[in-house]
């Protein structure tokens, strides 16, 4: 079974890049493509070769990517896959739109609806002036939400990576998605039950990760705050930040892995759609403060993996920090909880067992690593 593998675009490393490095492991002899690569910037391939589109030769394309929405689907139906038997797409907007040969199969591990179409609103809070060219953006979203519904159809099979995608993915495509928690790269995070005095924040600096509440929060309470990660809302975050905060930007896999372990608590104030920090978190033994919807239903449990507070306000999250401060963790449990279910293991075994029972896909070739 000849297997391509094909992820929206590798111009950064967030959750669902690392959930795709994940799958290119699992699949060694698969085939990889893109639409942009930019290596430096992105996942750790190991050398393979990633086949991109027509898109990669655009000077400045890696790096302004998002401005290039309305020719992704175009770039991706002229990919060349008519040899592949399956087709795995991680997607969480174009990617899903790729064209197969008849008989094939297309899995698509979808991670979102495309947010940027059908939330707009909040995600261009971030950018400032794009208030300036809305007639323009409303007629230009309008064409690609038709474009979103087509390609959406092409998969055989979503696999949505929580309970509330695969809500949207039913609300806005009415196609169904069996729900599989996606799972953190359990190898790569330490646990340690000695931890420190500070709390982290792992994040893109955007505005619906409201960043800002966890700084307003920290600022009342003067607790020692580190900040990794970056986005257009950094000189903003930067500027209302109070003295016990520390922004840090990207760091290595190493040092993030080291400031996880030793934090005493990682704050999530975004609604997120499934989040794999909360459960990177956990995995090394670190008890997390998340606003209560979302995808942290599917992974924490309250008071035993970490704190949920109801409301995205500083004083909301203020409450639970004194709360998680209050509570005596138990490190190993917490650290188990993520490894008995959201290894790589259990996903892997999940999947393959649901492809068993849909289709005649076996991967029994598909060999996952130990957990650490």
């Amino acid at each position: 079974m000849k297997i391509a593998l094909v992820h929206d675009y590798l111009t950064q490393r967030g959750g669902a890049e690392r959930v795709f490095e994940l799958l290119c492991q699992h699949f060694p002899e698969a085939d990889i493509f893109t639409s942009l690569y930019a290596p430096k910037q992105t996942i750790d391939l190991d050398r393979r070769q990633v086949k991109t589109t027509i898109l990669q030769n655009i000077p400045g394309a890696t790096k302004y990517f998002r401005l290039l929405a309305p020719f992704y689907y175009p770039a991706f139906r002229t990919l060349d896959l008519q040899d592949y038997d399956l087709i795995i797409s991680s997607s969480s907007s174009f990617a899903k739109g790729i064209k197969k040969k008849p008989g094939a199969k297309h899995i698509c591990f979808c991670h979102n609806i495309t947010r940027f179409l059908w939330d707009t609103e909040i995600y261009l809070q971030q950018y400032s002036d794009y208030k300036s060219f809305a007639p323009l953006l409303k007629k230009i979203f309008c064409w690609l939400q038709k474009q979103d519904l087509k390609y959406a159809q092409e998969p055989d099979i979503y696999i949505a990576n929580s309970t509330v995608v695969a809500r949207r993915i039913w609300q806005t495509y009415k196609r169904e998605a069996k729900v599989i928690n996606y799972p953190i790269s359990s190898h790569n995070f330490s646990f340690s039950k000695r931890k420190s005095n500070f709390y982290l924040v792992s994040s893109r600096f955007l505005s619906y990760k409201k960043v800002d509440v966890t700084i307003k929060a920290f600022n009342y309470l003067k607790l020692p705050l580190i900040i990794i990660g970056d986005g257009p809302e950094r000189k903003y975050l930067e500027s209302i930040a109070g003295d016990t905060i520390r922004f840090l930007g990207y760091v290595s896999d190493r040092k993030r892995k080291n400031l996880m372990a030793k934090a005493r608590g990682v704050v999530v104030s975004a609604l997120e759609d499934y989040g794999l920090v909360p459960v990177e978190a956990n995995a090394s033994g670190t008890p997390v403060i998340a606003y209560g919807a979302g995808g942290v239903l599917d992974t924490q449990i309250h008071g035993q993996t970490g704190i949920l507070f109801p409301q995205q306000t500083p004083e909301s999250l203020a409450d639970a920090i004194i709360q998680a401060q209050n509570t005596s963790w138990n490190y190993t449990d917490i650290r188990n909880h993520a490894l008995n279910n959201f290894s790589e293991i259990i996903f892997f075994d999940k999947v393959e067992h649901f492809l068993s029972q849909v289709c005649d896909i076996k991967l029994s070739y598909w060999q996952p690593k130990s957990a650490a």
